[in-house]
């Protein structure tokens, strides 16, 4: 199973192949649609086309948003709770109304 670990001040996470390989492909994809964005702007393309795409990008944030976010809970919340590691479930809580906007 995945392990967190205490890094200096910033916890970190060992991800496994797979799910790395997945998050960085989602967002290599959202990194190349802000880049399209970008150009459409720099050609002064029209408005709406523009907004088209920001909402796409929006879209693929989100989605990426799920993915990681049901991983955490499978995983570090999961493992955190059977340790008896109460103060996970208040993290995620606070981050919830932060992912919610």
């Amino acid at each position: 199973m995945e392990e967190e670990k205490e890094s200096c001040c910033h916890k970190t996470k060992e991800r496994s192949e797979k799910e790395y390989k997945d998050l960085l492909n989602r967002l290599n994809r959202i990194e190349g649609q802000v880049r399209g964005i970008k150009g459409m702007v720099e050609k002064d393309a029209y408005c709406t086309d523009i907004l088209i795409q920001v909402a796409a990008v929006n879209a693929a944030l989100n989605s990426f948003n799920k993915v990681l976010l049901a991983n955490h809970m499978k995983t570090c919340i999961t493992q955190d709770i059977r340790n008896g590691k109460e103060e996970s479930m208040e993290e995620l809580l606070a981050i919830l109304p932060k992912l919610m906007k």
